[in-house]
């Protein structure tokens, strides 16, 4: 199954007004997540930060209009941090690299809510996939 958009996300997220059933719909949806290829599972591909095991495979590309652009694999040993990988996925996946780096990926998220129900670890493991993510649009452009 492909991944939802952020704004199908975003609307999900409205709709479900208890965060148990919030907590549910984030792991769906990081089952939603493309297989992530073993071999990759490698130190370079590791997000560093994380208490959770997370690796990111970072596939350049080129736009319609000739603008590098950024895809992305990821995958993560805990159920909960695959659904948020999912949901960052949803926001950049296949964006400009451009508009990736100015991106308030950060604000986005907390559209959702998130950031009042994740331990501080998940939260800076968080930010340490946002980083990673924008490092890796910056080194396309």
């Amino acid at each position: 199954m492909a991944l939802r958009s952020f704004e199908d996300i975003a609307a999900d997220f409205e709709f479900l007004e208890d965060w148990e059933d919030r907590y549910r719909y984030i792991i769906e949806l990081g089952k939603d997540l493309e297989p992530f290829p073993e071999e990759a599972r490698t130190e370079e591909n590791k997000v560093h930060g994380c208490v959770s095991q997370v690796w990111i495979l970072p596939e350049g590309g080129t736009g319609a209009d000739g603008e590098p652009v950024l895809h992305m694999k990821a995958d993560s040993d805990a159920l909960i941090v695959r659904g948020l990988v999912a949901i960052l996925l949803s926001m950049i996946s296949g964006r400009p690299a451009r508009e990736i780096v100015d991106m308030d990926i950060k604000g986005n998220l907390e559209k959702l809510g998130l950031q009042e129900h994740l331990t501080p670890q998940r939260a800076n493991g968080l930010a340490a996939m946002i980083e990673r993510i924008k490092s890796e649009a910056r080194k396309l452009i």
